[in-house]
């Protein structure tokens, strides 16, 4: 049963358990409420007996009290442990999912992250999340619960007056089949409007992402319809969507009512015939009344919980997707990276590398170079492990990657990217991510050997000044320099640059270069760069062409060999001397 709840809500094996422990007090729960109806009717036959024998009524006053009164306290303390169990116990569950679902993304190779929209993935960390809070603390316990105690109750009415059951409980497979049956419709216009609301959250996030763009190309006006339209369509689609849902439950509650016509229909018969006492009646009633309310909230929660299961369907495709594995104890005999026969594709059919096979040697500088889009980032990425390769392998020191733990993999790799990515926190902070617990005077040393010193010292608060989302308030350049003051400071054997220079202006570029080659001395060093002067000092050079290795060797040797080296040297060259023309 464990098992089978934690396959179908998505829920930790703790969770599947709460789950239960809930729907059991929830039971108890609605069959409390039938103890108040039991004391109302016991009252009421003993003031009837006291009219019949001419007693004094009050004679028994403080029973009836007490028990009215133990009746309450029962209630507050069966509702108390319902209460904790519904509510404390699924927002602990809840952070458990949240941090789940964390530990899975961050164990996901970024080839996942290419076919999922950020705003898509937000929302399940989110919007999802907050959804299932409410549907396990509000609508599955009390679902299970009050199909339970319906049943329970319905076998006591059953033995107490089969004719009287039956016209309490006949409404109910039929409301209950009319919920159910709505599943296919409900389903299908929830499904669109989940679609309907993210293609709105996707709008407004490519409009801030791109907000300089819209405005250079003065496309505000086309944007903003577009967002429109789309929040029209979001709009009409959640009312379909909660009309659909309405209408069955609304049309199923309603006929469930219908119930209590029959019983008083029934019942007046039978009183007439003689064939059942007032009170009996009147309690039949009493019960008819209270069971009919967990009924109203089950057929409620059925359409909830149709609703949540695409949410949880959406939850599940995550945690169920592959993580990278491998082992923690990783030694490498040495900080080679070799590319043995490497074939890799983001998706089936479409080739990136195709039988990639060169060596990056510890202590030289290896360049990738080529033309764009023939595999160089991608080569990057796979050696450091961001991707698994789909043929060949990747090693590190004689150690196929695939086979350690990414973590503990890239505590041996410093990385500058060209697209930088900073933190809204201070600059010293920024940097410090190189290397957690690295003192202030590491932290500053790392940046003046990345040029980085000069503009952070002319900030407000210097190195203390908190720079905006992703390094808003600084240049493309200044953001580049901290990035390369992280990789300096972190000091890992292993060192990937792709086009690390590329927003640099020349006289900082040179410095900087300076600062790489006295502190990248002895590490191995893989670069990826499009400008032939940068690798001009380069070990071996690496030239990838439509993802294959159209040539390798030192940069003396490429030359010699003419071919697709030699032309981009010389076509850089060309390019050097063009000019405007008035």
């Amino acid at each position: 049963m464990t098992r089978k709840l934690q396959h179908w809500f998505a829920l930790s094996e703790k969770g599947a358990k709460d789950l239960v422990k809930a729907v059991a007090w929830c039971f108890v729960c609605n069959l409390s409420l039938m103890v108040p109806i039991g004391v109302v009717l016991l009252t009421a036959q003993h003031l009837l007996d006291c009219l019949e024998t001419g007693a004094d009524p009050m004679g028994r006053f403080w029973v009836f009290a007490g028990a009215a009164l133990a009746v309450l306290v029962l209630l507050f303390v069966l509702h108390w442990f319902q209460y904790a169990s519904l509510y404390i116990a699924t927002y602990r569950e809840s952070a458990s999912r949240r941090v789940s679902l964390a530990e899975t993304l961050r164990k996901l190779p970024l080839s996942f992250f290419g076919t999922r929209d950020l705003s898509d993935l937000t929302a399940t960390m989110i919007s999802d999340c907050s959804s299932l809070d409410q549907l396990f603390s509000h609508y599955v316990p009390q679902l299970f619960a009050s199909l339970l105690s319906t049943l329970v109750i319905g076998i006591c009415m059953f033995r107490c007056d089969w004719r009287l059951a039956v016209a309490v409980l006949w409404v109910v497979p039929v409301a209950v089949l009319l919920t159910v049956g709505s599943k296919k419709i409900q389903d299908t216009f929830g499904t669109q409007n989940i679609l309907n609301k993210r293609a709105v959250a996707d709008c407004i996030q490519e409009g801030l992402e791109t907000v300089r763009d819209i405005k250079a190309c003065n496309r505000q006006t086309v944007y903003l319809d577009e967002l429109e339209r789309k929040l029209k369509a979001m709009e009409s689609g959640s009312i379909r969507s909660e009309l659909a849902t309405g209408v069955f439950v609304c049309s199923a509650q309603a006929f469930l009512r219908l119930g209590l016509a029959t019983t008083v229909l029934t019942g007046a018969a039978l009183l007439r015939a003689g064939e059942l006492s007032f009170l009996f009646f009147l309690g039949f009633l009493f019960a008819a009344a209270r069971l009919y309310d967990p009924l109203g909230l089950v057929l409620q929660n059925i359409a909830a919980t149709f609703n949540a299961k695409l949410q949880i369907d959406r939850m599940r495709s995550i945690l169920e997707q592959p993580v990278q594995e491998g082992t923690e104890a990783f030694q490498p005999q040495n900080y080679d990276i070799t590319f043995d026969h490497v074939r890799f594709a983001y998706r089936e059919g479409a080739g990136v590398l195709e039988d990639v096979s060169f060596t990056a040697r510890q202590g030289e500088v290896t360049a990738l170079i080529g033309p764009s889009g023939g595999g160089k980032s991608t080569a990057c990425k796979l050696a450091a492990r961001f991707w698994d390769v789909t043929g060949g392998r990747v090693t590190l020191g004689g150690v196929d990657v695939s086979t350690v733990e990414p973590e503990a993999l890239l505590k041996y790799y410093s990385m500058v990217f060209q697209d930088v990515v900073l933190f809204r926190d201070t600059v010293m902070e920024n940097i410090r991510l190189g290397r957690r617990g690295a003192s202030d005077e590491e932290v500053l040393a790392a940046a003046r050997a990345a040029q980085c010193d000069e503009f952070i010292q002319k900030l407000p608060q210097g190195y203390q000044t908190v720079i905006g989302e992703n390094g808003s308030t600084l240049s493309g350049g200044e953001r580049q320099r901290i990035s390369i003051a992280r990789a300096l400071l972190k000091d890992a054997p292993v060192v990937l640059l792709d086009e690390a220079t590329a927003s640099l202006d020349v006289e900082n570029e040179s410095a900087v270069q300076t600062a790489l080659s006295r502190l990248l001395r002895g590490k191995t060093v893989l670069v990826i760069a499009h400008r032939m002067r940068t690798v001009a000092g380069a070990d071996h050079i690496v030239v990838l062409e439509n993802g294959h290795v159209a040539q390798q060797g030192s940069p003396a040797e490429l030359m010699a060999q003419g071919g697709l080296y030699r032309r981009m040297v010389e076509l850089q060259l060309e390019s050097a001397r063009w000019k405007l023309q008035g």
